[in-house]
């Protein structure tokens, strides 16, 4: 997923995406410890996706903080 289509994400729903791409990416490497995955870069690509999410959601959690300020 790219970082302009996280950037439309509402971040609530966001917060829940995070969720569900962090259950999905535990799957994938407990089905890779028992047999090896076709495309074991899935894993790589399934953790930099988690990774652009939580910076996006951090960006957005500290803009709205400064706005409440």
């Amino acid at each position: 997923m790219k970082s302009s289509e996280i950037r439309e994400i509402p971040l609530s729903e966001l917060q829940e995406r995070i969720q569900e791409e962090r259950v999905q990416l535990h799957r994938l490497e407990m089905t890779h410890a028992v047999t090896p995955l076709e495309n074991p870069m899935q894993i790589r690509a399934r953790r930099r996706t988690i990774a652009r999410m939580l910076t996006i959601y951090s960006e957005r959690m500290r803009t709205e903080n400064n706005d409440k300020k």
